[in-house]
Protein backbone atom coordinates (compact mmCIF):
# COMPACT_ATOMS: atom_id res chain seq x y z
CA UNK A 1 0.00 0.00 0.00
CA UNK A 2 1.30 3.53 -1.08
CA UNK A 3 1.61 5.00 2.05
CA UNK A 4 0.58 9.16 2.15
CA UNK A 5 2.38 12.12 3.28
CA UNK A 6 1.99 13.14 6.74
CA UNK A 7 -0.90 15.73 7.41
CA UNK A 8 -1.96 17.51 10.37
CA UNK A 9 -5.38 17.47 8.75
CA UNK A 10 -6.81 15.50 11.24
CA UNK A 11 -6.97 18.55 13.99
CA UNK A 12 -10.40 19.11 11.80
CA UNK A 13 -11.96 15.88 11.42
CA UNK A 14 -13.64 13.47 13.93
CA UNK A 15 -14.18 9.80 13.97
CA UNK A 16 -17.83 10.14 12.09
CA UNK A 17 -18.29 6.34 12.79
CA UNK A 18 -22.33 7.17 12.73
CA UNK A 19 -21.71 9.53 9.16
CA UNK A 20 -19.32 5.99 8.26
CA UNK A 21 -21.87 3.75 8.26
CA UNK A 22 -24.82 5.34 6.91
CA UNK A 23 -22.46 6.33 4.11
CA UNK A 24 -21.52 2.66 3.42
CA UNK A 25 -24.99 1.61 3.70
CA UNK A 26 -26.13 4.10 0.94
CA UNK A 27 -23.12 2.62 -1.57
CA UNK A 28 -24.54 -0.83 -0.57
CA UNK A 29 -27.73 0.24 -1.98
CA UNK A 30 -26.02 1.04 -5.02
CA UNK A 31 -25.99 4.72 -4.38
CA UNK A 32 -23.06 6.37 -5.99
CA UNK A 33 -20.61 9.11 -3.83
CA UNK A 34 -21.76 12.06 -6.02
CA UNK A 35 -25.41 11.32 -5.15
CA UNK A 36 -23.94 10.57 -1.46
CA UNK A 37 -22.58 13.94 -1.73
CA UNK A 38 -25.65 15.61 -3.01
CA UNK A 39 -27.73 14.16 -0.43
CA UNK A 40 -24.84 15.57 2.26
CA UNK A 41 -24.74 18.99 1.03
CA UNK A 42 -28.85 19.25 0.33
CA UNK A 43 -30.48 17.38 2.49
CA UNK A 44 -28.10 17.38 5.47
CA UNK A 45 -27.70 13.68 5.49
CA UNK A 46 -25.11 14.47 7.96
CA UNK A 47 -26.82 16.57 10.54
CA UNK A 48 -24.20 19.06 9.67
CA UNK A 49 -24.31 22.53 11.27
CA UNK A 50 -23.25 24.16 7.90
CA UNK A 51 -22.51 22.93 4.46
CA UNK A 52 -19.24 23.45 5.02
CA UNK A 53 -19.52 21.21 7.70
CA UNK A 54 -21.29 18.53 5.67
CA UNK A 55 -18.89 18.92 2.76
CA UNK A 56 -15.64 18.06 5.09
CA UNK A 57 -17.25 15.22 6.60
CA UNK A 58 -18.15 14.24 3.41
CA UNK A 59 -14.65 14.07 2.01
CA UNK A 60 -13.14 12.71 4.82
CA UNK A 61 -15.64 9.76 5.14
CA UNK A 62 -15.82 8.89 1.50
CA UNK A 63 -11.90 9.34 1.55
CA UNK A 64 -11.15 6.61 4.15
CA UNK A 65 -13.67 4.24 2.62
CA UNK A 66 -11.69 4.85 -0.76
CA UNK A 67 -8.78 3.94 1.41
CA UNK A 68 -10.04 0.21 1.71
CA UNK A 69 -11.59 -2.36 -0.84
CA UNK A 70 -14.90 -2.11 -1.62
CA UNK A 71 -14.96 -6.20 -1.02
CA UNK A 72 -15.12 -4.59 2.79
CA UNK A 73 -18.96 -3.18 2.39
CA UNK A 74 -20.70 -6.81 3.22
CA UNK A 75 -18.57 -7.67 5.60
CA UNK A 76 -18.83 -4.78 7.50
CA UNK A 77 -22.68 -4.61 6.90
CA UNK A 78 -22.85 -7.85 8.72
CA UNK A 79 -20.35 -7.29 11.53
CA UNK A 80 -21.29 -6.45 15.02
CA UNK A 81 -21.07 -2.75 16.38
CA UNK A 82 -17.24 -3.59 18.04
CA UNK A 83 -15.80 -4.82 14.34
CA UNK A 84 -17.38 -2.38 12.26
CA UNK A 85 -15.94 0.63 14.43
CA UNK A 86 -12.93 -1.42 13.93
CA UNK A 87 -13.42 -1.56 10.32
CA UNK A 88 -13.90 2.33 10.53
CA UNK A 89 -11.11 2.48 12.54
CA UNK A 90 -8.86 1.18 10.00
CA UNK A 91 -9.81 2.99 7.44
CA UNK A 92 -8.92 6.05 9.00
CA UNK A 93 -5.72 4.75 9.76
CA UNK A 94 -5.13 4.12 6.41
CA UNK A 95 -6.47 7.23 5.11
CA UNK A 96 -4.00 9.19 7.62
CA UNK A 97 -0.27 7.85 7.91
CA UNK A 98 0.27 9.89 10.88
CA UNK A 99 -2.64 8.51 13.13
CA UNK A 100 -1.62 5.08 11.61
CA UNK A 101 1.82 5.68 12.65
CA UNK A 102 0.86 6.79 15.83
CA UNK A 103 -1.55 3.39 16.49
CA UNK A 104 1.08 1.60 15.42
CA UNK A 105 4.05 2.90 17.42
CA UNK A 106 2.56 3.59 20.99
CA UNK A 107 -1.32 2.03 21.40
CA UNK A 108 0.35 -1.47 19.49
CA UNK A 109 3.70 -1.37 21.99
CA UNK A 110 1.73 -0.90 24.92
CA UNK A 111 -0.50 -3.57 23.91
CA UNK A 112 2.93 -5.96 23.55
CA UNK A 113 4.15 -4.44 26.83
CA UNK A 114 1.04 -5.32 28.60
CA UNK A 115 0.77 -1.88 29.69
CA UNK A 116 -2.84 -0.73 29.72
CA UNK A 117 -2.29 2.82 29.76
CA UNK A 118 -1.90 6.04 27.67
CA UNK A 119 -0.73 9.20 28.81
CA UNK A 120 -0.18 12.53 27.81
CA UNK A 121 3.42 12.35 28.06
CA UNK A 122 3.04 9.46 25.30
CA UNK A 123 1.38 11.74 23.33
CA UNK A 124 3.92 14.31 23.73
CA UNK A 125 6.95 11.44 23.45
CA UNK A 126 5.51 10.67 19.98
CA UNK A 127 4.99 13.92 18.42
CA UNK A 128 8.71 14.91 19.43
CA UNK A 129 9.91 11.98 17.78
CA UNK A 130 8.48 12.58 14.52
CA UNK A 131 9.72 16.39 14.70
CA UNK A 132 13.30 14.99 15.08
CA UNK A 133 12.60 12.27 11.48
CA UNK A 134 10.47 14.59 9.45
CA UNK A 135 10.76 18.45 8.46
CA UNK A 136 7.25 19.05 8.16
CA UNK A 137 6.20 17.85 11.46
CA UNK A 138 8.82 19.78 13.00
CA UNK A 139 7.31 23.17 11.06
CA UNK A 140 3.93 22.60 13.18
CA UNK A 141 3.14 24.69 16.46
CA UNK A 142 3.05 23.49 20.02
CA UNK A 143 -0.56 24.55 19.87
CA UNK A 144 -1.50 21.96 16.32
CA UNK A 145 0.15 18.97 17.90
CA UNK A 146 -2.03 19.63 21.17
CA UNK A 147 -4.92 19.61 18.70
CA UNK A 148 -3.73 16.32 17.46
CA UNK A 149 -3.22 14.73 20.00
CA UNK A 150 -6.28 15.79 21.48
CA UNK A 151 -8.28 14.45 18.09
CA UNK A 152 -6.08 11.07 18.17
CA UNK A 153 -7.51 10.43 21.90
CA UNK A 154 -11.36 11.56 20.75
CA UNK A 155 -10.49 9.13 17.79
CA UNK A 156 -9.69 5.97 19.77
CA UNK A 157 -12.23 6.86 22.47
CA UNK A 158 -14.93 6.58 20.08
CA UNK A 159 -13.50 3.62 18.31
CA UNK A 160 -13.38 1.66 21.60
CA UNK A 161 -9.64 1.54 22.46
CA UNK A 162 -9.33 3.72 24.95
CA UNK A 163 -11.49 4.94 27.90
CA UNK A 164 -12.62 8.57 28.79
CA UNK A 165 -10.65 9.22 31.79
CA UNK A 166 -9.51 12.71 32.14
CA UNK A 167 -5.60 12.15 32.78
CA UNK A 168 -4.22 7.92 32.09
CA UNK A 169 -6.34 6.64 29.29
CA UNK A 170 -7.35 2.72 30.09
CA UNK A 171 -6.24 0.80 26.96
CA UNK A 172 -9.00 -1.43 25.73
CA UNK A 173 -7.08 -4.43 23.72
CA UNK A 174 -9.65 -4.65 20.36
CA UNK A 175 -11.02 -8.04 20.13
CA UNK A 176 -9.69 -8.66 15.84
CA UNK A 177 -12.95 -11.06 14.47
CA UNK A 178 -11.62 -13.99 12.69
CA UNK A 179 -13.48 -12.50 9.90
CA UNK A 180 -12.06 -8.92 9.93
CA UNK A 181 -8.73 -10.66 10.38
CA UNK A 182 -8.57 -12.51 7.46
CA UNK A 183 -10.05 -10.04 5.23
CA UNK A 184 -6.63 -7.96 6.09
CA UNK A 185 -4.43 -10.41 5.18
CA UNK A 186 -6.30 -10.97 1.93
CA UNK A 187 -5.54 -7.18 1.02
CA UNK A 188 -1.89 -7.55 2.17
CA UNK A 189 -3.17 -5.55 5.30
CA UNK A 190 -1.52 -7.65 7.58
CA UNK A 191 0.18 -4.47 9.56
CA UNK A 192 -2.96 -3.55 10.41
CA UNK A 193 -3.80 -6.99 12.37
CA UNK A 194 -0.45 -6.52 13.85
CA UNK A 195 -1.54 -2.47 14.95
CA UNK A 196 -4.90 -3.81 16.43
CA UNK A 197 -3.88 -7.37 18.10
CA UNK A 198 -0.46 -5.81 19.18
CA UNK A 199 2.42 -8.37 17.99
CA UNK A 200 5.73 -7.92 16.34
Amino acid sequence: MKRKEYSAGAVKVSFWFVEFRKTVELLNKGQSFSEIKSLALNENLFAAPTVLRANQIFNTVTGRIKSLDGSFIPLFLRSDLATQKLFALVATMAYDALFFDFFYEVIREKIILGICELSDSNVRAFFKDKQQQNEKIAGWTDATLVRLGRCYKTMLYEAGIIDKAKTGRKILRPILDPELGRWLEQQDMNVYVKALTGVR
